[in-house]
Order: structure tokens, then C-alpha cells, then sequence
């Protein structure tokens, strides 16, 4: 077995694990379908198991990742104070940026092709949802836990965490809908530019909160987890 897999044998490490330390896993897990942010407590073999994955061509993917040069660090390697700016610019205003524009797309295609038997017909209304449900958790961070963070207020973390991952899953399951939604991002023959454009960019809405939820659930949050037992 290829030598970037140390520790546990490749089967036994839960996918949250990999994703967190191995570059390019995230990647391979959207790949397969399988749920590393809010199941990343799950071992690989479970993983893919529940999933229906192959076994054998999963092992492979993630081998082949251990024979690439130049990846860059794995954001398990930031401190928290980087962690946390990175979560921000690179997800939060990246949610920001997307979804208004997404949301007007979603409408557009809806009415132009209403007629369509493909056209992901309630698309704007799911888009809206997460719109609002993702402003109010990123404010929520923005105003109070992370602050505390950075400066490792005294108290506990463990209540906003716990709530904040309650409101991971539920984006995951809007995320879900919107695959259903969509047949996975994929447009149907003859579709307009502006159909093809909301289909792209709604698959790149959902690998980012993908992302997004795995930084926060399986590298952020667990270096907070028992407050009070740190020095």
C-alpha cells in the first residue's frame, strides 16, 4: 500500500480523517458520493459500504493521490486564527457571491422553459432557502464564535458547535434536493445557455458548502470541542 497512508491501515480511518489531512480526497469522496462533512465520523469501508461504493475503486483513487508533487498544504496544517480567514474568504463571500445571481438564473430558466418535462421546476425556491438559512449561520459566526475563537474566549463551545453542526445537516439535505432537482447538474440536450450557466454554477455552490461544512465540522470545530480542558 502506497506510504502516504500511515497510522491505521487506509480502511479503518474515518472519511472526515482523510479528508482533513490527504489533498485532493475531498475531491474523490464527491466523486464517489460519499458524505465526508456531516458522516465524517465514519469509517472508510462504512463509508463506502452505506454509499454502495467500490471498494476496490475507491481504494485506488485515494492511493493515487500519495503519487502527485506540488499539492498545497492541507488545511488541517493552518492554525485556527488562518483557518478561520480562509473559511470566510474563500466560503463565505463565495456563498455571497453565488447565490443571488444563482437564484436569478433559477427563475429565468423556470419560466422561459415551463413547458420543459426537465426544467427543475422549485430550483429558485430551494436556492432561496439556503440563501437565507446560510446568511444567518455565517452571521451567527461572524458576530460570536468566531471572535471568540480568535481571541479563545473563556466558556464553553460545545452548545453553538453542537447547534451550528445540527444546521450543517440540515444544508446537506438542501444540497441533496438540489441534485434531485438538477439529475445531479446535468442539462438536458438543446438547453440554453442560461440553463447550462445555472447548472454550472450550482454545482460549484454545492462542492463549495461541501467544503465549507468539512473544514468547519471535521478541523475546526473538534480544536475547540472541550474548551475548559485547555490551558
Amino acid at each position: 500500500m502506497n506510504t502516504q497512508f500511515r497510522g491505521p491501515e487506509l480502511w479503518e480511518r474515518t472519511v472526515g480523517d482523510l479528508a482533513a489531512t490527504l489533498p485532493g480526497a475531498t475531491a474523490v469522496f464527491r466523486k464517489f458520493k460519499i458524505d465526508f462533512c456531516c458522516n465524517g465520523d465514519l469509517t472508510l469501508d462504512g463509508a463506502a459500504h452505506r454509499r454502495g461504493a467500490d471498494p476496490r475503486e475507491l481504494e485506488r483513487a485515494l492511493e493515487a493521490l500519495g503519487t502527485g508533487a506540488g499539492e498545497t498544504a492541507a488545511p488541517a496544517a493552518m492554525d485556527s486564527e488562518e483557518l478561520i480567514g480562509h473559511i470566510e474568504a474563500c466560503y463565505h463571500e463565495a456563498h455571497r457571491r453565488a447565490l443571488p445571481e444563482l437564484i436569478a438564473l433559477s427563475r429565468k430558466v423556470e419560466a422561459v422553459h415551463r413547458g420543459h418535462s426537465n426544467v427543475p421546476a422549485g430550483l429558485s425556491d430551494a436556492l432561496q432557502q439556503i440563501q437565507r438559512d446560510l446568511e444567518r449561520h455565517m452571521a451567527s459566526e461572524e458576530a460570536i464564535l468566531f471572535p471568540a475563537m480568535r481571541q479563545w474566549a473563556k466558556g464553553k463551545f460545545d452548545k453553538p458547535i453542537s447547534e451550528l453542526r445540527q444546521e450543517h445537516d440540515e444544508q446537506v439535505t438542501w444540497l441533496r434536493l438540489l441534485e434531485s432537482l438538477t439529475d445531479d447538474f446535468v442539462t438536458p440536450d438543446g438547453a440554453c445557455r442560461s440553463w447550462q450557466a445555472l447548472y454550472v454554477g450550482t454545482a460549484q455552490l454545492a462542492e463549495d458548502l461541501m467544503e465549507h461544512i468539512h473544514l468547519e465540522n471535521n478541523i475546526l470545530f473538534p480544536r475547540f470541542a472541550a474548551t475548559d480542558s485547555r490551558a
